[in-house]
């Protein structure tokens, strides 16, 4: 495996990979050098390799370029426009949601002289917010969107007796997701957000400047607490909350996946997640085996959902050839009347609607325990 620690902001390589008849290239976009990247470059890496060692695409070897955009929408910008006029045939990505919103516009952008190239196809493995669901005919995406899980969180948190929810979220277009769909859900089920206030990662850097959202919540008798985040701002809330002296359940949506590294901190906080290691399917075991065999750790979400992009995109390659414009048309057919049946994952099963959302995708809630996302039961 290469060290992508030495990647620069931006890796394209030679765009002649797919048109001089050689590799199939397709992009990978996404935070590859952050936390919430890594297992989706793992299990890219993972993917490619298992094609590559099977013979390749119709004899054609599989050839990765990655863009780096550190999670930051202006970057994703930049990588969307060199991988539009590079020789990927198709683009793995991105991984947030206000990324991939941004990155968006490129890929899907038509007779525009100031973007060269052709529309590229962009797949997500887990950009969630519903805003992406409009966002043109080339951006589709694997993952549920907050519209899914968040109501699943409505709905565990009642089930463990919860009437009255806290609801902290970032201020951008994934957290915004989750607090719309857990609002709506939770009030229409009669509960009742008692507070529900937005936050900057980057002003919040200690664990104290969150006592006044916390302590109002609690002055309010919250008996629930939502976190619409990432994994580094939701452990200092989580720290914040027990500190304070809350102790009832803190959940949130997949973007909490990795606060299974943060130690005893965040034990028993549930995730909505689309993808759990041990769900039981023998593909699902196959690949997580596998997986822990090569990196000695479990994939999230992110990583089990980009594995199924690859290898989705390698059925579309196989069957029309790698075109931007046929690999659009196999996806846009995938699980729908009259087109290719739905393909099976090990993430689940794979069908697209008309925007390119997956539909029926399972959702399930997992908890933290010893260090690991694994099944939650009641």
């Amino acid at each position: 495996m290469r060290n992508l620690l030495l990647v620069p902001v931006l890796l394209v390589l030679a765009a002649c990979g797919a048109a001089g008849g050689e590799d199939v290239v397709i992009g990978a976009a996404g935070p590859i050098q952050k936390p919430n990247g890594r297992s989706m470059r793992l299990a890219v890496e993972m993917a490619v390799a298992e094609i590559n060692d099977a013979g390749g695409i119709s004899g054609r070897k599989l050839r990765i370029e990655w863009g780096d955009d550190d999670a930051n929408e202006g970057k994703a910008i930049e990588v969307a426009q060199a991988l539009r006029a590079s020789g990927a045939v198709a683009v793995v990505g991105h991984v947030n949601s206000g990324a991939s919103l941004k990155a968006a516009e490129i890929y899907n952008a038509v007779g525009n002289d100031s973007i060269p190239g052709d529309p590229v196809v962009a797949v997500s493995p887990a950009s969630s917010s519903p805003e992406l669901t409009k966002a043109g005919p080339w951006t589709f995406r694997v993952t549920p969107t907050d519209l899914e899980f968040a109501p699943r969180l409505a709905d565990w948190a009642r089930r463990m007796g919860s009437r009255r929810a806290a609801v902290l979220y970032v201020n951008d277009a994934y957290g915004q997701g989750v607090r719309e769909g857990f609002q709506e859900s939770f009030r229409r089920g009669g509960g009742t957000v008692v507070t529900s206030d937005p936050y900057l990662p980057a002003v919040y850097e200690r664990d104290e400047t969150l006592d006044p959202f916390l302590r109002r919540a609690l002055g309010r008798g919250a008996d629930a607490l939502v976190i619409g985040g990432q994994a580094a701002e939701g452990l200092k809330i989580v720290r914040a909350a027990r500190r304070l002296g809350y102790t009832g359940p803190i959940l949130g949506s997949d973007g909490l996946t990795g606060l299974k590294d943060a130690g005893g901190d965040a034990e028993g906080v549930f995730v909505s997640t689309a993808f759990l290691p041990d769900r039981p399917s023998p593909k699902t075991k196959k690949f997580v085996e596998e997986y822990q065999r090569r990196y000695r750790e479990l994939p999230d979400h992110r990583g089990a959902m980009a594995y199924d992009i690859v290898y989705l995109l390698k059925d579309a390659i196989q069957r029309d050839g790698a075109d931007r414009e046929a690999i659009r048309r196999y996806l846009d057919s995938v699980g729908r009347d009259g087109g290719v049946p739905p393909f099976e994952g090990v993430s689940g099963t794979i069908r697209f609607d008309e925007n390119g959302d997956v539909r029926g995708k399972e959702v399930g809630i997992g908890v933290i325990r010893g260090g690991r996302l694994v099944t939650a039961r009641q």
